[in-house]
Protein backbone atom coordinates (compact mmCIF):
# COMPACT_ATOMS: atom_id res chain seq x y z
CA UNK A 1 0.00 0.00 0.00
CA UNK A 2 1.37 3.45 -1.05
CA UNK A 3 0.95 6.47 0.01
CA UNK A 4 -0.77 9.44 -2.50
CA UNK A 5 2.21 11.98 -2.26
CA UNK A 6 -0.14 14.85 -1.44
CA UNK A 7 -1.04 12.56 1.21
CA UNK A 8 2.28 11.48 2.11
CA UNK A 9 3.17 15.02 2.12
CA UNK A 10 0.69 15.79 4.67
CA UNK A 11 1.72 12.65 6.90
CA UNK A 12 5.83 13.83 6.70
CA UNK A 13 4.86 17.23 8.09
CA UNK A 14 2.82 15.73 10.99
CA UNK A 15 5.39 13.57 10.99
CA UNK A 16 8.23 16.04 11.58
CA UNK A 17 6.51 18.57 13.18
CA UNK A 18 5.90 16.08 16.24
CA UNK A 19 8.98 14.56 16.67
CA UNK A 20 10.65 17.98 16.62
CA UNK A 21 7.72 19.13 19.08
CA UNK A 22 8.39 16.19 21.50
CA UNK A 23 12.33 16.51 21.63
CA UNK A 24 11.27 20.65 22.68
CA UNK A 25 8.72 19.30 25.41
CA UNK A 26 11.93 16.62 26.69
CA UNK A 27 13.92 19.03 27.09
CA UNK A 28 11.46 21.26 28.86
CA UNK A 29 10.42 18.64 31.16
CA UNK A 30 14.18 17.77 31.91
CA UNK A 31 14.74 21.26 32.60
CA UNK A 32 11.88 21.43 35.45
CA UNK A 33 13.37 17.70 36.73
CA UNK A 34 16.65 19.67 36.97
CA UNK A 35 15.22 22.33 38.73
CA UNK A 36 12.77 20.14 41.11
CA UNK A 37 16.50 18.12 42.28
CA UNK A 38 18.53 21.39 42.63
CA UNK A 39 16.54 23.76 44.52
CA UNK A 40 15.83 23.64 48.04
CA UNK A 41 12.74 26.17 47.79
CA UNK A 42 9.84 24.28 48.85
CA UNK A 43 7.85 26.32 46.43
CA UNK A 44 10.18 25.78 43.70
CA UNK A 45 10.16 21.58 44.29
CA UNK A 46 6.27 21.60 44.30
CA UNK A 47 6.02 23.64 40.92
CA UNK A 48 8.40 21.20 39.54
CA UNK A 49 6.91 18.49 39.56
CA UNK A 50 3.34 20.03 38.67
CA UNK A 51 4.85 21.20 36.06
CA UNK A 52 6.57 17.85 35.15
CA UNK A 53 2.93 16.41 35.15
CA UNK A 54 1.47 18.68 32.85
CA UNK A 55 3.90 18.74 30.48
CA UNK A 56 4.01 14.99 30.40
CA UNK A 57 0.52 14.71 29.93
CA UNK A 58 -0.27 17.36 28.04
CA UNK A 59 2.68 17.85 25.96
CA UNK A 60 4.69 14.61 25.44
CA UNK A 61 2.20 12.22 25.55
CA UNK A 62 0.05 13.58 22.62
CA UNK A 63 3.51 14.64 20.86
CA UNK A 64 5.08 11.16 21.31
CA UNK A 65 1.94 8.73 20.36
CA UNK A 66 1.50 10.87 17.35
CA UNK A 67 5.06 10.92 16.31
CA UNK A 68 4.81 7.23 17.13
CA UNK A 69 1.82 6.60 14.84
CA UNK A 70 2.57 8.87 11.68
CA UNK A 71 6.46 7.35 11.56
CA UNK A 72 4.52 3.87 11.48
CA UNK A 73 2.08 5.12 9.25
CA UNK A 74 5.18 6.07 6.80
CA UNK A 75 7.31 3.32 7.29
CA UNK A 76 4.39 1.12 6.41
CA UNK A 77 2.90 3.01 3.34
CA UNK A 78 5.99 4.23 2.04
CA UNK A 79 8.48 2.37 -0.68
CA UNK A 80 11.32 2.58 2.81
CA UNK A 81 9.03 -0.43 4.52
CA UNK A 82 9.64 -0.94 7.95
CA UNK A 83 12.11 -4.15 8.10
CA UNK A 84 13.92 -3.10 4.91
CA UNK A 85 15.97 -0.62 6.38
CA UNK A 86 18.31 -1.21 9.68
CA UNK A 87 17.23 2.72 10.01
CA UNK A 88 14.35 2.69 10.40
CA UNK A 89 13.17 -0.49 12.17
CA UNK A 90 15.91 1.26 14.67
CA UNK A 91 14.91 4.31 14.85
CA UNK A 92 10.81 2.29 15.29
CA UNK A 93 11.87 0.24 18.05
CA UNK A 94 13.68 3.30 19.83
CA UNK A 95 10.74 5.50 19.42
CA UNK A 96 8.20 2.27 21.02
CA UNK A 97 10.60 2.17 24.11
CA UNK A 98 10.75 5.72 24.77
CA UNK A 99 6.93 5.78 24.20
CA UNK A 100 6.45 2.98 26.11
CA UNK A 101 8.89 3.67 29.87
CA UNK A 102 7.00 7.56 29.10
CA UNK A 103 3.75 6.26 29.91
CA UNK A 104 4.31 3.50 32.46
CA UNK A 105 6.00 6.47 34.52
CA UNK A 106 3.77 9.27 34.08
CA UNK A 107 1.81 7.56 36.57
CA UNK A 108 4.39 7.84 39.24
CA UNK A 109 4.98 11.63 38.37
CA UNK A 110 0.64 12.07 38.75
CA UNK A 111 1.15 10.75 42.17
CA UNK A 112 4.27 12.88 43.11
CA UNK A 113 2.57 16.47 41.81
CA UNK A 114 -0.68 14.96 43.55
CA UNK A 115 1.65 14.87 47.18
CA UNK A 116 3.01 18.41 45.84
CA UNK A 117 -0.41 20.39 45.72
CA UNK A 118 -1.11 18.88 49.23
CA UNK A 119 1.69 19.57 51.30
CA UNK A 120 4.57 22.11 51.84
CA UNK A 121 7.16 19.16 53.18
CA UNK A 122 10.39 19.70 50.58
CA UNK A 123 10.94 16.09 51.73
CA UNK A 124 7.82 14.86 50.72
CA UNK A 125 8.71 15.12 46.90
CA UNK A 126 12.17 14.26 46.13
CA UNK A 127 12.78 14.41 41.94
CA UNK A 128 16.43 13.94 41.94
CA UNK A 129 15.53 10.27 40.91
CA UNK A 130 13.46 11.55 37.94
CA UNK A 131 16.34 13.09 35.73
CA UNK A 132 17.53 9.69 34.70
CA UNK A 133 14.25 9.43 33.17
CA UNK A 134 14.04 12.82 30.81
CA UNK A 135 17.68 12.69 30.23
CA UNK A 136 18.10 9.21 28.83
CA UNK A 137 14.68 9.90 26.72
CA UNK A 138 16.07 13.11 25.52
CA UNK A 139 19.14 11.18 24.19
CA UNK A 140 17.03 8.73 22.66
CA UNK A 141 14.72 11.00 20.70
CA UNK A 142 17.64 12.63 19.53
CA UNK A 143 19.39 9.38 17.98
CA UNK A 144 16.46 8.87 16.82
CA UNK A 145 16.01 12.22 14.97
CA UNK A 146 19.78 11.71 13.84
CA UNK A 147 18.54 8.18 12.16
CA UNK A 148 16.05 9.53 10.49
CA UNK A 149 18.09 12.85 9.02
CA UNK A 150 21.48 10.92 8.26
CA UNK A 151 18.97 7.36 6.59
CA UNK A 152 22.28 4.85 6.58
CA UNK A 153 21.75 3.26 3.44
CA UNK A 154 22.15 -0.59 5.11
CA UNK A 155 19.53 -3.17 4.17
CA UNK A 156 18.29 -5.73 6.59
CA UNK A 157 18.38 -9.49 5.51
CA UNK A 158 14.70 -8.73 4.65
CA UNK A 159 15.74 -5.44 2.67
CA UNK A 160 18.45 -7.34 0.72
CA UNK A 161 16.63 -10.00 -0.21
CA UNK A 162 13.30 -7.51 -1.89
CA UNK A 163 16.23 -5.42 -3.64
CA UNK A 164 15.62 -5.12 -7.19
CA UNK A 165 19.53 -4.50 -7.51
CA UNK A 166 20.04 -7.83 -5.73
CA UNK A 167 17.37 -9.77 -7.65
CA UNK A 168 17.64 -8.25 -10.89
CA UNK A 169 15.02 -8.14 -13.36
CA UNK A 170 12.13 -10.28 -13.65
CA UNK A 171 11.76 -12.95 -16.60
CA UNK A 172 8.66 -11.90 -17.15
CA UNK A 173 9.44 -8.09 -17.41
CA UNK A 174 10.22 -7.79 -21.47
CA UNK A 175 10.28 -4.76 -21.60
CA UNK A 176 13.82 -4.59 -18.60
CA UNK A 177 16.22 -4.05 -21.33
CA UNK A 178 18.16 -1.52 -20.29
CA UNK A 179 18.62 -0.70 -16.08
CA UNK A 180 19.03 2.31 -14.78
CA UNK A 181 19.71 3.36 -10.86
CA UNK A 182 16.03 4.84 -9.90
CA UNK A 183 16.10 7.55 -6.90
CA UNK A 184 13.29 7.43 -4.63
CA UNK A 185 13.00 9.74 -2.35
CA UNK A 186 16.17 11.86 -3.21
CA UNK A 187 17.97 8.35 -3.85
CA UNK A 188 17.62 7.04 -0.15
CA UNK A 189 16.21 3.68 -2.17
CA UNK A 190 17.52 2.53 -5.33
CA UNK A 191 15.89 -0.10 -7.83
CA UNK A 192 15.95 -1.25 -11.51
CA UNK A 193 13.81 0.10 -14.47
CA UNK A 194 13.67 0.45 -18.13
CA UNK A 195 14.03 2.81 -20.33
CA UNK A 196 16.23 5.80 -21.72
CA UNK A 197 18.91 7.39 -19.15
CA UNK A 198 17.09 10.45 -17.19
CA UNK A 199 18.36 13.96 -17.35
CA UNK A 200 19.81 13.83 -14.27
Amino acid sequence: MQMAPATRRVALTVHVVCSVGWIGAAAAYLVLAVAGATSREVLTVRAAWIGMQLTGWYAIVPLGCLAFLTGLVMSLCTPWGLLRHYWVLIAFLLTALALAVLLLHMPTVTRAADVARSTDAASAVTPGGDVVHPALGLVVLVVVATLNIQKPRDLTALGNARSPTRLGCQANNKSCQKHRLLKIDQGEERGCISGRPSAS
